[in-house]
């Protein structure tokens, strides 16, 4: 997404940045980057003029991508020490940041209309990773309960250290590790354990020789001619998964049938719109009582969350 901004600069200041984002988004808008630098300095070095005259960064450098969101989660969600290790995902704020104002949506339609707030909400995100910025973006914006779980100890550990050193998050977010490759909910969640939601970025790619592709053409486009050299990162298990996409959410939708009544929404991300037949298809056969599609636009990309529930009252 950061990756898209050049395609965007000629846009007056005033503009709106990105007019498909959820209207609660606060990164509607052009970057900010004098506010930015104010909360984190160590981004003035990466920001300079560009061939319109206004202050941005390369996109194509991953340390400035990095320093970008650094700056950014502690500007708009007073963290104040974030890193992830070298090579994991680096993911783009706004974006996710959506997926959380829908899913605020999603709780309000069971609330007339009134988004729950607190640690009475419990939010469940599978594949956390090393970054822990959906629990991060949850919590801040509404002050949701968030448990993680990734299958990586890595990426535990480096979301661990996330959360122990911002106070802000200490009370708020738990990760546990998913011991199996294989499994998506089971282990992770305890006996007569409840969520209200749970959310998923599952893996895009088929395989490692897809997701390499997918890369060097990211690479391609930002200008980037070290093809090893990756902008955003990523991890294998970040990255792709046997079957990608569509075979992830269907072995989480048929898991998701054993433990039904412990997770009021299960929601998932889905890239590509092909995969909804099948999807709705597996749902169908699972027996879930309602299913939802959220279409969400972020600039020109179109991306959905696709929600199903057991439940038929709350």
């Amino acid at each position: 997404m950061f990756g898209k901004e050049k395609q965007k600069e000629q846009k007056p200041k005033d503009s709106t940045e990105k007019s498909g984002l959820h209207p609660r988004n606060p990164h509607r808008f052009r970057y900010d980057f004098k506010a930015l630098i104010a909360s984190c300095p160590d981004l003035e070095k990466f920001v300079s003029l560009n061939k319109f005259g206004d202050e941005s960064i390369d996109f194509a450098n991953p340390d400035a991508v990095k320093m970008l969101n650094r700056a950014i989660l502690k500007h708009f969600y007073q963290i104040s020490l974030w890193d992830i290790p070298r090579n994991y995902l680096c993911p783009p704020i706004p974006g996710r940041a959506d997926y959380i104002h829908y899913i605020a949506d999603l709780l309000a339609d069971e609330n007339q209309k009134q988004i729950p707030t607190g640690k009475k909400i419990k939010i469940l995100d599978i594949g956390v990773g090393a970054n822990c910025v959906y629990p991060i973006i949850g919590s801040q914006a509404y002050g949701w309960d968030f448990v993680g779980t990734d299958i990586d100890p890595i990426a535990i550990k480096s979301a661990q250290n996330i959360i122990k050193s911002n106070s802000v998050l200490s009370d708020k977010i738990e990760c546990r590790l998913q011991a199996s490759s294989k499994q998506i909910f089971t282990d992770v969640i305890k006996p007569n354990e409840f969520f209200d939601v749970s959310i998923c970025n599952p893996p895009f790619h088929a395989s490692a020789e897809e997701a390499a592709t997918g890369s060097q053409r990211k690479n391609k486009n930002l200008g980037l001619k070290d093809k090893n050299k990756l902008n955003f990162g990523g991890q294998n298990a970040e990255l792709w998964c046997e079957g990608g996409e569509e075979a992830f959410v269907r072995n989480m939708i048929f898991e998701s049938k054993e433990i039904g009544q412990q997770i009021r929404w299960f929601t998932s991300l889905i890239a590509k719109k092909e995969h909804l037949p099948s999807i709705y298809y597996y749902l169908k056969k699972v027996n879930a009582v309602e299913v939802k599609t959220i279409n969400m636009a972020q600039g020109q990309k179109i991306s959905r969350i696709v929600a199903w529930t057991f439940k038929t009252e709350r």
